[in-house]
């Protein structure tokens, strides 16, 4: 299992998505709120985004590891380990990664939650590399899965927009082939943002009262001209560390898979790596901002229609609430059989 520095390294081996049927576009919200579809795609790139009517975050990562599982070929008592990046969990406890295990049957697993916003997915999969390095674990399922709607006020004109439903997994597993997996990672966190965007209620802080759901405390908080100064800054900065980090030109990147959260920030980020605007993954105009889902989601959707290809040289790049934000550096492992 040992790459050709003697290490172990941990490679991406399989992924799987969900999305819920039900579309809502910007026509909806020109209903809704005072706002246009003009004004929505010029300003974030989103079109529409789907919203999950009946079931909870763990029904969309369970769904999207199913897909994964199937594509696999393999049982669900063989996952070790469950890492669920969320900010939607089902309940404050049991984890959403224990729910579930219990849905797909991966009854030999341990699990756990992953809070880190929408770097969550970024942070999760660099805890799994981890697992998956020292030797201790063979298959490490990563979830990043959300369900914004739960969380979102559909009477805040600025915010509402932005956000969408979603699940998505990858399957970490060691690889002794020197030329796939997971490089190089870069992870950053300021808490002297968090007063720019957070959840004030539901915690200890502020637990639930008829005071907290009067002032709209159980809902997203953005300070959205704040928050976008700082992650076109941020990711950019990020993703042009890690490819320094590594001697890598824009040349050299096959994709870059941005979180998906606003079209002018990923443009940002694109522009300081030096890279084409064909290789960057965006799916934002279709799903909006699914906060932990998206990285994955556009990994899933790429490797499904065939255009991710074993040897791809990807940067990962997200920004978060708290503020979080990092880079992985990865090389892809595996080709899609039907699409070869």
């Amino acid at each position: 299992m040992n790459n050709s520095n003697g290490r172990i390294r941990a490679a991406i081996t399989a992924v799987g998505h969900y999305f819920p049927e039900k579309i809502l576009s910007n026509a909806d919200f020109e209903k809704m709120v005072d706002t246009t579809d003009e004004w929505i795609r010029t300003r974030t790139g989103i079109r529409e985004r789907r919203i999950l009517e009946h079931g909870a975050t763990s029904d969309l990562g369970a769904k999207a590891t199913e897909m994964l599982l199937k594509n696999r070929g393999m049982d669900a008592e063989e996952i070790e380990v469950i890492i669920v990046a969320t900010v939607t969990p089902d309940m404050m406890f049991p984890p959403t990664a224990c729910i579930i295990q219990e849905k797909i049957g991966a009854r030999r697993a341990w699990g756990f939650d992953l809070s880190a916003a929408c770097s969550g997915f970024v942070f999760a999969l660099a805890v799994g590399r981890q697992l998956i390095e020292t030797g201790s674990h063979k298959n490490v399922l990563v979830v990043g899965a959300d369900k914004m709607s739960s969380i979102t006020d559909y009477t805040d004109r600025n915010n509402c927009i932005l956000f969408g439903d979603a699940g998505a997994a990858v399957l970490l597993e060691p690889t002794g082939e020197p030329d796939v997996g997971l490089i190089d990672q870069v992870l950053y966190c300021d808490g002297s943002g968090g007063k720019y965007l957070y959840m004030a209620g539901g915690g200890s802080l502020h637990p639930p009262t008829h005071e907290t759901v009067d002032k709209k405390m159980h809902y997203i908080f953005q300070d959205g001209k704040s928050v976008f100064k700082v992650a076109v800054i941020g990711m950019a900065d990020v993703s042009a560390e890690i490819m320094q980090r590594n001697n890598l030109t824009g040349n050299d990147v096959d994709y870059l898979v941005p979180h998906q959260a606003n079209l002018r920030i990923i443009d940002a980020c694109r522009e300081r790596m030096g890279i084409d605007p064909s290789k960057v993954m965006i799916n934002i105009d279709k799903y909006g901002n699914t906060t932990a889902a998206t990285i994955p989601l556009c990994l899933s959707e790429w490797w499904h229609c065939g255009k991710l290809k074993r040897g791809h040289t990807l940067v990962l790049s997200s920004f978060g609430a708290g503020y979080t934000w990092g880079a992985i550096l990865l090389k892809w492992a595996f080709d899609n059989p039907n699409k070869s």
